[in-house]
């Protein structure tokens, strides 16, 4: 049996105010293309399939469009709710969408939903589990006064796991493995201290756990137990990574494949650095597609007024642009330096500071009374 793994679609999101609608149907149309492509037998989506828990009507549209692709394949799509979408949402017409072989999380009541499949091996079961809180979990039992980690351990153990066949988990969690933390990005939310964290071995008992909530690719533990993470760069902080989505084929028990294949974007996410001059030179500007989401940082010691401008001439998705010289290294240590001193400071002073540590130049008085006039009127002090 193959099943294509993916996760974290945040479809609606937007990326420094750059919407990704266009850049999600793109990869979405990838997914549906590979599942016809090479013969997948089911689709595992492992939660946060929205952006936000109420999600805008076209980023609805756009998973309604996509999962009317794969259920006209006659190919079964399972999904999970993540901690960004409302399992309330996710489960709305599961009972009529499941008689097109798309099963959906439902509002998680104290047990785990299962799906069964066949193969010529037998039966796979698949084990829906939404995003769940240690409170949500530790009320489903009388007395309990484990961690999260047992209390994931528990809920499983209960819920009627055989162990003699095949079973697949999908979960969107924050899974460690012997304390060692996935790697992680700019673009997920983490809890302070770990304390989050369910260790892999709560899912022992599956020969495959289909995860996600963490949107770089890796395994963790073991080579049964992935993260496909997220199929499009979500933060700057993801540039260097690339993105794909694991093609699991399960043989008899005991038997699991992988492969990872890559994601084509519609536009890549990167970033590029140096002088203004360099980087909007013919050669440089034509050395990758000019229309990727980029993140510039410009290394001239003298910064320029317009440069914003001047780079979405040669670049028009420009995301984001910073300095680095001299004069913005100064002002980054002593804003470190003094980090006190912010709760003193008036919003004229703070943003002054701001914008020499961004520009390596001070305020000119135009500038100055430009803010002033500006804060005034927005009643800031």
């Amino acid at each position: 049996m193959k099943l294509l793994h993916v996760s974290d679609l945040h479809i609606g999101k937007r990326v420094h105010e750059f919407p990704m609608i266009e850049d999600q149907r793109h990869i979405l149309a990838q997914i549906v293309g590979t599942i016809r492509e090479r013969d997948v037998n089911a689709l595992l989506i492992a939660g946060d399939i929205y952006d936000k828990s109420s999600p805008s009507a076209e980023a609805v549209a756009l998973f309604d469009d996509f999962l009317c692709a794969v259920a006209d394949l006659n190919v079964p799509c399972l999904a999970v709710a993540g901690n960004h979408d409302s399992q309330e949402r996710i489960a709305y017409a599961s009972r009529l969408l499941a008689s097109r072989n798309v099963y959906l999380s439902p509002v998680f009541d104290g047990a785990i939903d299962h799906v069964t499949l066949h193969d010529e091996h037998g039966p796979v079961t698949f084990w829906l589990i939404p995003y769940l809180r240690f409170s949500e979990i530790k009320s489903c039992f009388d007395e309990f006064d484990g961690d999260y980690t047992d209390a994931m351990a528990k809920l499983i153990g209960q819920s009627g796991v055989n162990p003699e066949e095949r079973n697949v988990a999908l979960a969107h969690q924050f899974v460690t493995w012997q304390s060692v933390q996935p790697e992680r990005s700019d673009s997920e939310i983490g809890n302070i201290g770990g304390v989050d964290n369910i260790d892999a071995r709560a899912f022992d008992v599956f020969d495959y756990v289909a995860l996600g909530h963490i949107h770089r690719p890796q395994r963790i533990g073991r080579d049964t137990v992935r993260y496909s993470g997220s199929p499009l760069k979500y933060s700057i902080s993801e540039a260097p990574w690339p993105k794909s989505m694991p093609l699991v084929t399960l043989g008899k028990k005991g038997s699991v494949d992988f492969e990872l294949i890559p994601f084509k974007p519609l536009h890549d996410l990167r970033e590029i650095r140096g002088p203004l001059a360099d980087l909007t030179s013919p050669d440089v500007v034509g050395a990758a597609d000019a229309e990727d989401y980029l993140h510039v940082t410009l290394t001239d010691e003298e910064p320029w007024i317009d440069a914003m401008s001047r780079l979405r001439e040669h670049y028009p998705n420009v995301m984001r642009l910073d300095y680095d010289n001299v004069a913005t290294r100064s002002a980054s240590q002593a804003a470190v330096s003094a980090p006190g001193e912010l709760e003193s400071m008036s919003s004229e002073d703070l943003f002054a500071e701001f914008f020499e540590m961004r520009t390596g130049m001070p305020l000119t008085q135009a500038q100055t009374d430009l803010v002033h006039a500006v804060l005034t009127e927005c009643g800031a002090k």
